[in-house]
């Protein structure tokens, strides 16, 4: 494995991890949201990650035949389908008959703590790209 190709598994890793801090963000912005355009509470969103290959845009330069373990990626995004939460207010605009309100089933500590190790996943992706770029810079700096 050749250090550009560790270049492309760690941009794939901040790709997947933005996409999961992204999909976490809006279901923490979407807690509380009863009505949405197509029809009941918000539904929370997770993404599904799966390995891939990553291929660094370098190998045909260096003319390398990598073989890379793989980066990582989304590979689909589930929506919860379970039924929604219900809460007696019967007062508000859209409870039913019986004067209940569906809400997205979202636990914002839990979404939260999930926010942070996105952002740790991703910054610990940015150290490693980091050591690489220090490694590659070395070894120019060996040739010279």
């Amino acid at each position: 494995m050749s250090l550009f190709s560790v270049l492309s598994i760690g941009e794939s890793g901040m790709a997947a991890q933005r996409m999961r801090a992204e999909l976490l963000t809006e279901n923490l912005a979407n807690a509380e949201t009863t009505r949405t355009p197509e029809g009941g509470p918000y539904r929370r969103k997770d993404a599904v990650f799966e390995t891939s290959s990553a291929i660094s845009p370098f190998s045909s330069v260096f003319n390398a035949q990598m073989q890379a373990g793989g980066g990582v990626a989304v590979s689909e995004i589930v929506t919860d389908t379970s039924a929604p939460e219900r809460r007696f207010m019967p007062g508000h605009p859209d409870a039913d008959a019986d004067g209940y309100v569906a809400f997205p089933h979202i636990n914002p500590a839990e979404d939260m703590v999930d926010l942070m190790g996105a952002s740790r996943n991703y910054e610990a992706n940015v150290a490693a790209i980091g050591a690489v770029k220090d490694m590659i810079q070395k070894s120019i700096d060996l040739l010279h």
